[in-house]
């Protein structure tokens, strides 16, 4: 396994959502077809997805991720016509739109990031916005990766967590932004090694 593959692996295992639900029997893309019809079926999309999304706009911009929310399926209900056929999953789709929305507010989210590296280690810990990792002494580094976060491009940062909370891979990022595969790769590449220091300490202590 590649150096760069086990840092996010780490990075992952610091900053991982829940594990995702299986695969509904109707795709997402039969769901939001149906909707331009019958405008009510959209709704199951939002019970497919608000809780995830929402999770991924709270860790990146805490209470604002309630607003943010609304404003999401807004705008995804009011672009449905647009949805690429070809894609089964929402979930691509629906992280470009959050991620466009956290863009509008990227000062806020590098404070936050670094009002998280301030915080105690025992506030964060309870705090139910940030997981526990599996050792104290990952724990302890903590602060520094909430740092390394902040100091990241937004457009690098965007990437590194669409893979790491939105569990996407490189392909659905290139989907989700809209921007060529070859993009994804290079922003990733930076953010990697901006981050190599704590991903590499993070990855010791996960061992």
């Amino acid at each position: 396994m590649e150096r760069d593959e086990v840092s996010m692996r780490a990075a992952n295992q610091s900053l991982r959502p829940p594990e995702c639900p299986p695969p509904p029997l109707v795709d997402d893309h039969s769901l939001i077809a149906d909707s331009l019809e019958q405008p009510e079926v959209f709704g199951e999309v939002f019970e497919r997805h608000a809780a995830q999304m929402h999770r991924f706009l709270s860790r990146r911009l805490g209470d604002r991720a309630d607003d943010l929310l609304g404003d999401l399926f807004v705008i995804a209900f009011e672009s449905r016509a647009k949805y690429r056929a070809e894609l089964a999953d929402a979930r691509p789709w629906l992280y470009g739109i959050a991620t466009n929305l956290v863009r509008q507010h990227h000062r806020a989210e590098a404070t936050r990031y670094r009002a998280s590296a301030r915080v105690p280690l025992t506030v964060v810990a309870a705090d139910s916005s940030h997981e526990a990792v599996s050792s104290a002494d990952a724990a302890a580094l903590r602060p520094r990766l909430a740092e390394a976060l902040a100091a990241l491009k937004p457009a690098d940062r965007d990437v590194l967590l669409l893979m790491a909370w939105g569990q996407l891979d490189q392909t659905e990022v290139a989907s989700a932004l809209a921007i060529p595969l070859g993009t994804v790769r290079s922003r990733l590449h930076r953010a990697r090694q901006q981050l190599r220091p704590v991903l590499d300490d993070l990855q010791g202590a996960l061992r």
